[in-house]
């Protein structure tokens, strides 16, 4: 039930955790922990519910510790690529831009799925040095492609909340420019609507002042996430990206056609670029 504290009414929800002996542990210890286990499973489920400890709750638990150790380790020793993939004008054909996609090589796994290890990054605030990284790493072969006599082009890079939420972001940006140096016009910071509803006027002033360097800025996986037209029409934005779950089945679901083409008019109207 609510309850009063200086005239305030307070609620609270549990997040209950399970063991059962000895079935999950024939010691306090180890019941405690199992119990705490099952406890974090009902928040990362919601909050104010229970679950019952699992032996596979302990094996996630488990590969994510590693999953992050791993990852700090990649920082450091340099496992992380990129990858590039070609931004295609679809009336010429023409090659008119590129996205950098970051690729962590695992020394024995392989190749990482950025959908396993792009989470850990973001939950453990390595997004942050990672994105960095991309950043630097993107901007400097950009302009070493271009040094080689290859066409200007512009090349695209994905920022975390966490680092445009960042107090020196925009600096950040404009030394990485200078270092490398590459023209501002040759850089897309692609940011997802998720990013742009928090703090709508603190984002609308950092994007001015990202756009007034001319570096372009885009909205990434439009159409998944909030889609506020209200906020659409006050960011300071050159494009908008269709998510692939529209593209995908473009083809064979006239659902999807008939948002991608709501999506473009909309586009058009307003004057910005749309990819796919």
């Amino acid at each position: 039930q609510p309850y009063v504290i200086d005239t305030r009414q307070l609620t609270i929800t549990a997040s209950i955790g399970i063991t059962l002996f000895p079935d999950d542990g024939d010691d306090l210890p180890t019941l405690m922990r199992n119990a705490d286990t099952a406890m974090y499973h009902s928040k990362d489920s919601g909050r104010n519910t229970y679950h019952f400890f699992r032996a596979e709750m302990n094996e996630r638990v488990l590969e994510r510790m590693s999953l992050e150790n791993a990852l700090r380790l990649a920082v450091e020793n340099q496992e992380l690529e990129l990858h590039y993939q070609p931004q295609i004008d679809a009336g010429t054909s023409r090659i008119i831009g590129m996205e950098a996609l970051v690729r962590w090589n695992h020394p024995q796994e392989g190749l990482v799925s950025p959908g396993r290890f792009i989470p850990v990054a973001e939950d453990t605030g390595l997004i942050l040095p990672i994105g960095a990284w991309v950043l630097g790493e993107a901007c400097r072969q950009n302009r070493l492609w271009q040094e080689a006599g290859l066409p200007k082009l512009p090349i695209a890079v994905n920022i975390s909340a966490l680092q445009f939420r960042q107090p020196h972001f925009v600096e950040t940006v404009r030394e990485v420019l200078q270092a490398c140096p590459l023209a501002a016009d040759c850089l897309e910071l692609e940011l997802t609507e998720s990013i742009m509803m928090d703090a709508v006027e603190r984002n609308i002033e950092t994007l001015d002042l990202i756009r007034e360097m001319g570096v372009r800025v885009s909205i990434d996986d439009f159409g998944t996430g909030y889609s506020s037209l209200s906020y659409l029409k006050r960011l300071p934005i050159d494009k908008l990206k269709i998510d692939q779950a529209f593209v995908r089945d473009i083809a064979t679901d006239p659902d999807d056609a008939a948002i991608i083409a709501a999506i473009i008019g909309l586009a058009r109207n307003m004057k910005l670029n749309v990819i796919a």
